[in-house]
């Protein structure tokens, strides 16, 4: 239900060009390719577009930190995606 919200208040009001609309866009993709996976264990090709994204995700929130630290800790809990580790 909360996703729902959220998928709603993000493709109304954000511009589809925006750090959050496409990080909230590779969430599903991600959570899309997860669930085929489970499945299809052998899908190499989904295997590494699946790593493919979730770099580009990580590239993006790392971005984002390093902007705006309040909007990136708002994603990071709206979209419920653990907090990368740092070095």
């Amino acid at each position: 239900m909360v996703k729902n919200l959220l998928i709603s208040v993000l493709s109304q009001e954000e511009n589809k060009g925006s750090v959050e609309f496409q990080v909230f866009s590779f969430t599903n993709k991600i959570r899309r390719l997860t669930s085929h996976l489970e499945l299809h264990r052998k899908d190499y090709l989904s295997q590494r577009g699946l790593r493919k994204i979730l770099g580009k995700r990580q590239r993006l929130l790392v971005y984002l930190s390093k902007k705006n630290r309040v909007r990136y800790k708002e994603l990071i809990s709206q979209l419920d995606i653990r907090e990368p580790k740092t070095h």
